[in-house]
């Protein structure tokens, strides 16, 4: 008998035990008697946002770099990504034998993740040039600047873009048959052979000697949108270059011995590698006559939304004006009294309607500040490890799940930890010299623009629209003397 009360009072526990268990995108929100946030829940501070130009960012040494455009978004306008790339030599001194004549030459590019925009119905057509200038020598590579490039087309490419689909090549094994290879999903983009030809095969080869010399004669190339020849809302695909699987892929004859009449056919790959030479991406925006647009030219007034873009595209400036007024408030005039926050959430609401295929919400965003002297900076909440300090400070949340900015697809809404800021704050150990919202990669967190990501969100003001959830923060505090 009191091995069957027993195991009554472990259940009873247990099932109190599932009972109080939270969704983590709840805990916070709606609290209750089970809640596990102590203190009171204030949610009537303003958070003031505004839609902001970011800033142009360092475009090489990239997880990932954009190629693509975007024109079927009527509210966020155009954009545009194009790539210059460094051309490297298969080894120091390579040499292509006698008599080499160009059979093929292609440009492999291969995907990498986070694809953003339409496979569907758009077709994208890209063109390839001669860069003007020494990429290699360059010191400077922000995501504005425009690398100018020879007139003439020496590649082009008109197709739909397929980020993940695998497909076969063949393969040229030297004494045997040639066969069929799988590889990763790439884009491969024909080369001229006479390009080709004249600009490699019959450089001579003391130019070849070593990759300093070969990139002062070949420069590199670019990959840029046809727009004329694409069609379609489109998209921004991004290229992995941290491997070896992106490259120049020359296919050649070259004489046999001493024969002028037998040929070999040889293949040889020219590594195109963010490890051997500078890889830059050129991103342009334009907002004309957008709703962008509209909040840009119109800095002081209010709106019910607010709009974020990847690629150095737009963030929200946000800030607190009621915090003072809210601390005065629950210190009732007690000038010994302190407030101690328990937690605090800023919570970000999606606008309905927006996460819509080809331009689905942002699956993360970032949230950061300026430190004193306007550079960027994590908030207290986000001050993670670090390899110079593994051991992070109090302040750190715990884990970047901790931290949040995650997307919630259900409630349609980002959450973020601002405990130890807003306490940094009210305490004035620090000050908001600047908090924005931005989008960020799923995969790496970026105070910085993200390049590595093409997303974009819509996201409700303070004063959104009737039947819309509204930016806010809930503080859970108390008071203690």
């Amino acid at each position: 008998m009191k091995f069957i009360k027993l195991d009554l009072l472990t259940l009873l526990i247990g099932l109190f035990l599932f009972a109080s268990c939270k969704d983590a995108n709840t805990i916070g929100l709606t609290p209750d008697g089970d809640s596990p946030i102590k203190g009171i829940l204030d949610n009537t501070v303003l958070v003031d946002s505004k839609t902001v130009l970011d800033s142009a960012t360092a475009s090489i040494g990239l997880a990932r770099h954009p190629l693509g455009y975007t024109t079927g978004d009527a509210t966020f306008g155009t954009t545009e990504a194009s790539l210059s790339m460094t051309v490297s030599l298969p080894s120091t001194s390579y040499s292509f034998g006698g008599i080499p004549t160009v059979d093929s030459a292609i440009l492999v590019l291969p995907y990498s993740t986070q694809f953003y925009g339409d496979t569907t119905t758009s077709v994208y057509s890209l063109n390839v040039h001669q860069l003007k200038d020494d990429l290699s020598l360059q010191k400077v590579f922000l995501s504005n600047k425009v690398w100018p490039v020879e007139t003439e087309v020496v590649g082009s490419i008109t197709t739909k873009i397929k980020p993940k689909t695998p497909f076969k090549i063949t393969d040229i094994v030297k004494g045997k048959p040639d066969t069929l290879k799988a590889v990763a999903p790439q884009l491969r983009i024909k080369l001229s052979n006479t390009f080709i030809q004249e600009h490699i095969l019959n450089v001579d080869s003391a130019q070849r000697a070593t990759n300093t010399k070969f990139s002062a004669v070949f420069k590199g190339l670019q990959v840029s949108v046809n727009k004329t020849s694409s069609s379609g809302p489109g998209g921004v695909m991004f290229i992995n270059f941290g491997g070896t699987d992106a490259n120049l892929q020359i296919y050649y004859k070259k004489q046999v011995g001493t024969s002028v009449v037998e040929k070999d056919t040889v293949a040889v790959n020219f590594p195109i590698s963010s490890s051997s030479g500078p890889i830059a991406a050129t991103v342009k925006h334009d907002y004309t006559g957008t709703p962008v647009k509209a909040q840009l030219d119109a800095p002081t007034a209010s709106f019910d939304v607010t709009y974020l873009q990847a690629l150095s595209g737009v963030r929200n400036k946000i800030s607190f004006p009621d915090l003072k007024a809210f601390v005065d408030k629950v210190k009732a005039g007690n000038a010994d009294a302190r407030v101690v926050i328990n937690r605090a959430e800023l919570v970000v609401n999606l606008k309905s309607g927006t996460d819509v295929s080809p331009w689905n919400a942002a699956q993360r965003l970032s949230l950061y500040r300026l430190d004193i002297a306007g550079q960027r900076a994590n908030i207290p909440d986000n001050e993670g490890p670090t390899q110079a300090n593994p051991n992070p400070p109090a302040t750190y949340a715990g884990s970047e799940a901790a931290f949040g900015g995650f997307y919630d697809t259900t409630n349609k809404r980002y959450i973020f930890t601002v405990t130890s800021y807003l306490q940094a704050l009210i305490d004035n150990k620090t000050v908001d010299y600047g908090t924005y919202l931005a989008p960020s990669s799923l995969t790496e967190y970026n105070v910085f623009p993200s390049l590595t990501s093409g997303a974009r969100s819509i996201i409700n003001t303070a004063t959104p629209a009737t039947g819309e959830k509204g930016i806010k923060l809930n503080i859970y505090y108390n008071i203690v003397d």
